[in-house]
């Protein structure tokens, strides 16, 4: 069953005995995508369980920028970030937020993210950092600043295994995951720095990829965690913000992602939307069709990467537990 949101820490995932793994989830995903982020998580997280007992803490960074819908949900369901700093956690997860500032070190976050990459180095097994996220932790960590792309990245691409890896254990050499993004991280840097590409393709550079600090560092360039239906409708956002004037450009479309008749579907709707451009046109944009036609294509490489990382964290947690008491053997027989 899926892991639903809550204040309490003391929501479980079932699965076999012995102590549950903890997991944070700290969303900083906008108001209008709070819940599903949470739900796509929690229900990829209780795919990957397996025989694994899962926890889901949530929590989000206070200034993120919210309106009383977005804080209503925030104080309902997430725990105060004051919390985190004495928690308790095997892992954490991390996700990225829309930008404001022209530099992310200019954010009004940036303070209490960067707490929180140090706090995650000193507390945890492991860490994922999702999209911006990602490029955030690598310019803190390694200054390494991330590049803007021609146009935003969006579609279901092609990405290559590039190392064997815990996290790729199991994993086919080749598999397809979605990806939104208008920056990316320059490869050649990322290596000099002493970062392992776990999987890359031509289109999208860096998918995967780790650094083992005291904490096993994880970046996703990508959304394993997306619903079939996720890019279809922030496409469908990007559209109604050009028809509304807040861009001035429509969007592209996302690549490898529709069929053939989808695609032109939107294809004509596009010639409509830029011969008059007026936001009621939103209303016939060919959603329905388009939707009953997806296909979550990256779902299995998903649970796998998620499923080998929980076992990460088990494994790391079996063997500071076994290293405690080994500690606490020798002390008592030296007492």
């Amino acid at each position: 069953m899926p892991i639903s949101p809550s204040r309490s820490p003391s929501r479980e995932q079932p699965g076999a005995g012995g102590e549950p793994i903890v997991i944070g989830l700290v969303n900083n995903m906008p108001d209008t995508a709070l819940r599903t982020t949470e739900r796509q998580f929690g229900e990829l997280l209780s795919a990957a369980s397996h025989n694994h007992t899962i926890r889901l803490r949530l929590f989000s960074l206070p200034e993120i920028p919210r309106g009383e819908a977005g804080r209503e949900h925030v104080s309902q369901y997430h725990e105060d970030i004051g919390a985190l700093w004495t928690a308790h956690l095997d892992g954490l997860i991390v996700t990225g937020t829309e930008p404001r500032a022209a530099a992310l070190p200019d954010e009004p976050y940036w303070p209490t993210l960067t707490k929180l990459v140090d706090w995650s180095d000193d507390h945890t097994g492991s860490a994922v950092w999702s999209c911006l996220a990602a490029h955030a932790t690598a310019l803190y960590i390694d200054g390494i600043g991330r590049h803007a792309l021609p146009e935003k990245l969006s579609g279901v691409f092609d990405c290559t295994k590039a190392a064997h890896h815990p996290i790729t254990v199991g994993a086919p050499s080749r598999w397809r995951l979605p990806h939104s993004r208008y920056n990316g991280l320059p490869v050649d840097m990322l290596v000099s720095r002493g970062y392992l590409i776990l999987s890359k393709s031509p289109d999208v550079g860096a998918d995967m990829f780790v650094k083992q600090r005291k904490s096993l560092f994880l970046f996703l360039q990508g959304h394993p965690e997306y619903d079939a239906g996720a890019l279809l409708r922030e496409y469908r956002r990007d559209v109604g913000r050009f028809l509304a004037g807040e861009r001035d450009r429509y969007p592209e479309m996302p690549r490898g992602y529709f069929d053939d008749d989808t695609a032109s579907a939107f294809a004509a709707f596009r010639q409509k939307a830029l011969q008059s451009r007026h936001i009621d046109l939103l209303s016939r944009f060919p959603f329905s069709d388009a939707e009953r036609k997806l296909t979550h294509s990256w779902r299995s490489i998903a649970v796998r990467i998620y499923a080998n990382w929980l076992s990460y964290l088990a494994a790391r947690r079996n063997q500071c537990l076994g290293s405690m008491e080994s500690h606490a053997s020798a002390r008592a027989v030296a007492i």
